[in-house]
């Protein structure tokens, strides 16, 4: 029988190994006391395994209260505990009360945290993942240089009317935008009607692909509960739309994969709320493990935020991330990463020398709209500074090659 591997993070003041089969009796089989019921042929069949630990160091304070008692020291490593799939299928709901549930509140440890899963081969044969990707997201936005996906978003987040959105993404598309999305806020207030925004929104990109040739991008937001969001997928389908965006922490994995499984449109996810996941270094889902999740799901787009970015997380960590999610998966499974959160051109050329990947979606609000030329001058700019990025140049070079991105090294680099 297959078992899925899951790695932990964990810190505790008792013993690690045993600390560890604790973990692994709860989450399988056992319980706080030996019960009748466990004998050694079903433990045999349905017992989660401790496979691997790696000790690491131990620290004078706990990571986080979880014990009645102080105690001289606690203890930190890496445990890695498999289970049969037997114990629950391809149940993804019942996949994660194994791999996150009750664990967390165990006293006997003051820190836990959710590194990595490995899914067996069968698990394609059941979760097609992302029907786009890479690939398709490339395709339909037209983007076959070596370059990023150039996005933005619709900002002020909330307060316009679809009219006013409409005049917006006419300045982006003429500005020669590939990406625009709504703001994970937007849903479909009284100012700002589901189906009105799509109506006047899609007018200006469908016009502008008559023109051009060339069909912007727009991830519409249709985040509600499912029955609400099969109707929103639907009417962008039906307005010839090619992206929905799912705020994936608030819609929940069999809500994101009711939705990916229609098949037609690129699905955008959107991680708001991913800090209290995250942040503490031992508490939550490391994103190696977090991705997998969604692209074993079908989202095709996934948000990693960006060097140098304006929240809390590391270059360290962003890097980590957008290399996760080029891994291959399950025999191929591709998931474009979102790079975005105060993002502008002056960060392309570090972003390119730590990741070596222009398999990107480059999300710029601020640092395209506040261009001194305008948006027109943000988009220009943000690609000047990709090629620059690709070629080795720094960013006192690429300023003083290319005029837009000087302007914005000028403009933003001080803000920085």
């Amino acid at each position: 029988m297959e078992r899925i591997k899951a790695t932990y993070y964990i810190e505790t003041p008792f013993d690690i190994e045993k600390s560890a089969k604790v973990l692994a009796g709860e989450q399988s089989t056992g319980t706080f006391v030996k019960i009748p019921g466990e004998t050694a042929e079903l433990k045999e069949r349905f017992a989660a395994r401790v496979e691997q630990i790696r000790y690491l160091e131990s620290v004078s304070q706990p990571a986080m209260p979880g014990t009645h008692a102080d105690f001289p020291s606690y203890h930190r490593g890496m445990v890695e505990v498999s289970w049969s799939v037997e114990n629950f299928a391809y149940n993804l709901p019942a996949l994660i009360s194994t791999l996150q549930g009750n664990l967390y509140e165990l006293k006997q440890f003051t820190g836990l945290k959710l590194m990595d899963i490995e899914m067996p081969a069968s698990y394609a044969a059941h979760f097609k993942g992302p029907r786009f990707g890479i690939e398709g997201s490339r395709k339909l936005t037209g983007v076959n240089e070596n370059r990023p996906v150039m996005g933005t978003i619709i900002k002020p987040s909330i307060g316009m009317t679809p009219e006013q959105t409409a005049r917006l993404v006419q300045t982006l598309v003429n500005a020669g935008i590939d990406f625009i999305k709504d703001d994970e806020l937007m849903t479909s207030p009284s100012n700002s009607p589901f189906k009105a925004r799509v109506d006047a929104v899609m007018r200006v990109i469908d016009e502008y692909a008559d023109k051009t040739g060339k069909k912007v991008m727009y991830a519409f937001n249709i985040s509600d509960g499912i029955d609400e969001m099969l109707r929103n997928y639907e009417y962008v389908c039906a307005k010839g739309g090619n992206c929905a965006m799912i705020s994936l922490n608030s819609v929940g994995l069999s809500g994101t994969k009711k939705i990916c499984d229609q098949g037609e449109l690129v699905i955008h996810g959107h991680r708001n709320g991913w800090g209290m996941m995250n942040r503490h270094p031992l508490l939550g889902i490391d994103f190696s493990a977090y991705q997998k999740l969604w692209r074993l799901v079908g989202v095709d787009q996934i948000h990693v935020n960006g060097i140098q970015n304006k929240f809390w997380e590391s270059d360290d960590s962003v890097v980590s991330s957008i290399k996760a999610c080029l891994k291959p998966m399950l025999g191929g499974y591709t998931v474009l990463p979102v790079v975005s959160s105060g993002q502008w051109g002056g960060q392309a050329p570090e972003t390119y020398r730590r990741t070596k990947t222009t398999d990107l979606l480059y999300m710029a609000g601020g640092g395209i709209m506040a261009h001194p030329d305008g948006p027109e001058g943000g988009v220009v700019a943000l690609k000047q500074a990709w090629e620059a990025a690709v070629n080795g140049m720094s960013v006192e070079h690429a300023a003083k090659k290319y005029a837009a991105f000087g302007k914005s090294v000028k403009k933003f680099g001080s803000e920085v």
